[in-house]
């Protein structure tokens, strides 16, 4: 099972400079210069919370941006030096000619940064741009229709045995990154639960499926997202077993 990552890959939309530098050509480029690496700031702003490779990864993935150093800075977030181009027109009557200057700037993604920081310039260091490891694959859940196929189907006035349950979930041979629930409860007589849950590298919300195996019936879902959250229970075993109302 999949979902987005709370931090999308997107490219920088085109920045249209303001001209602080003057009329030159080369002014209005530092400018354009200086206009996305703020962009690049704020796209990065709720990673404050990341290790210092992630925050400086996730700048590496938007379109035109060369991470050249990272350094931690402070209990989470980092210190970055980015790469960037700007691009300005020459005045009348040439302004169909542009000109194009790659300029560095240090960016600090914390917890205390504000959100419109101006970015600090700075002599770009002599390294070639920094490269990261893919990004860790979040194990995968089979599908509703899988695990469904999968559980025992007991008629009315059977018997759930849940060492039955727990050998057709093995038998699904899940990642063992996926957490496994199996078991009943007192208060509900004669039905097993079953949770798979998953926290993903990115997101605040769990990725779980559940399934309730009773006599009569063997249902599988995937809880609403706001059952998923930490601390809203829609990923445990009790949920499974006697599951929440659908929230308002």
């Amino acid at each position: 099972m999949r979902r987005l990552l709370i931090f999308p890959v997107l490219p920088l939309l085109a920045v249209t400079s303001c001209g602080v530098a003057g009329g030159t050509a080369e002014g209005r480029a530092a400018d354009d210069a200086r206009a996305t690496a703020r962009e690049v700031a704020r796209e990065l702003y709720d990673a404050a919370d990341r290790p210092a490779q992630d925050i400086g990864h996730l700048a590496d993935d938007i379109e035109g941006v060369e991470v050249l150093r990272v350094r931690p800075d402070g209990r989470a977030g980092a210190a970055i030096v980015v790469r960037v181009s700007g691009t300005g027109r020459e005045g009348w009557p040439n302004e169909q000619q542009t000109v194009t200057l790659r300029r560095c700037f240090e960016l600090r993604v914390t917890e205390e940064a504000e959100w419109d920081a101006e970015p600090d310039g700075v002599e770009c260091p002599a390294r070639a741009p920094l490269t990261f490891a893919p990004w860790p694959e979040d194990p995968e859940i089979p599908s509703v229709e899988e695990i469904g196929r999968a559980l025992p189907k007991v008629p009315k006035g059977g018997t759930v045995r849940e060492a039955e349950v727990r050998e057709a979930v093995e038998d699904l041979g899940l990642d063992p990154g996926i957490k496994v629930q199996v078991g009943s409860f007192p208060t509900v007589a004669g039905v097993v639960g079953v949770v798979l849950t998953v926290k993903p590298y990115f997101g605040d919300a769990l990725d779980c499926t559940v399934a309730r195996v009773a006599p009569g019936g063997t249902n599988v879902w995937i809880p609403p997202r706001v059952q998923r959250l930490p601390g809203e229970g829609g990923c445990f075993l009790g949920n499974a077993v006697n599951p929440l109302p659908p929230p308002h």
